[in-house]
């Protein structure tokens, strides 16, 4: 009766890892318990994932390399590989919530967000313009929620005047305003086949310096003015000070991600007896409650809700 937060199904956001073909499901190996998956079992995830009452999915494309070209025109087909999952999805579970990556790494053959020069220097205003046709796509293949993680300036409020003339005035834009340049990142880059493309090289020229605050306030109110209906933070735990800030700065439904790398070192330890892992996953998820978030996107939500309906039943 006294408790200030509580951890639930609907604050939580389930990413997939969504691979071609009609073959198996391929694990992470740097990510226990999480699969690429095809989109025939994709939709099979979607349906459980929506009866534990979780709200949203987000779709993460691992594409073919013969896919990856310097123009990243993929990342805009009509019939690419994201734009499939979305459609099936939503015809499969149409009451479930579908969000979608606004980026171009899975589509460049160097692993960055955007579009590359020849000095590889990555440029701002071409990008969006690429960004802008693949936010359109995803919208018109059925999407709900817009996510543009990729840090290029004013492509949210290009995206938002794109959407509006093209008839989507309900699509939803929960922009990656606060997004870290952080070293917690490494397993989705494994999982989406980034690490290999990236080949070393950093994204400190886009991504916000995990040594600043201010700057990430400038970036959401920016992304706020531009259109923006929602803010996430990126990584979680480490950032929940940024999380309060923009909480108490914005009151915007503010959501964080609990990246790969936090993912990976509660299994790591709990593989190894270490720690508790569902208690640790519930006060992780609780410590994003009491530091404003509305909602959190996470790798364990399916286990989350899992745990939360045994409890119930028990109760």
């Amino acid at each position: 009766m006294v408790r200030e937060n509580q951890v639930s199904t609907d604050m939580l956001i389930q990413p997939y890892f969504v691979i071609e073909g009609d073959g198996p499901n391929v694990p992470v190996p740097s990510m226990p318990g999480v699969e690429r998956v095809t989109i025939n079992s994709l939709i099979k995830q979607a349906k459980t994932v929506h009866d534990l009452g979780i709200p949203l999915i987000v779709i993460f494309p691992v594409t073919d390399d013969d896919a990856k070209t310097d123009d990243c025109a993929a990342a805009y087909s009509p019939d690419g590989l994201a734009q499939r999952a979305i459609r099936a999805v939503k015809e499969a579970v149409p009451e479930l919530g579908v969000m979608t990556d606004v980026a171009l790494d899975p589509y460049s053959p160097h692993g960055h967000d955007g579009l590359m020069d020849e000095k590889g220097y990555i440029v701002n205003d071409a990008t969006v313009e690429v960004l802008v046709k693949q936010a359109l796509s995803h919208a018109r293949a059925g999407a709900d929620v817009l996510g543009p993680s990729d840090m290029m300036d004013g492509r949210v409020g290009q995206i938002r005047t794109a959407l509006e003339s093209a008839g989507f005035v309900n699509t939803r834009i929960l922009s990656y305003a606060a997004k870290y340049a952080s070293s917690f990142y490494g397993p989705f880059r494994d999982a989406v086949g980034a690490s290999a493309t990236l080949a070393g090289a950093n994204k400190y020229s886009y991504q916000i310096d995990p040594a600043n605050s201010d700057e990430a306030m400038h970036e959401i109110a920016s992304d706020l003015q531009e259109g923006a209906d929602m803010i996430m933070v990126k990584p979680g735990l480490p950032y929940l000070d940024i999380v309060r800030r923009a909480k108490e700065t914005f009151a915007v439904p503010t959501f964080a991600y609990h990246v790969s790398g936090e993912y990976a070192m509660i299994k790591a330890a709990a593989q190894a007896g270490w720690i508790n892992e569902e208690q640790v996953v519930i006060e992780s998820m609780m410590a994003f409650r009491r530091a404003g978030c509305d909602g959190v996107l996470t790798y364990y939500a399916h286990d989350i809700g899992r745990w939360l309906a045994s409890e119930n039943k028990l109760s």
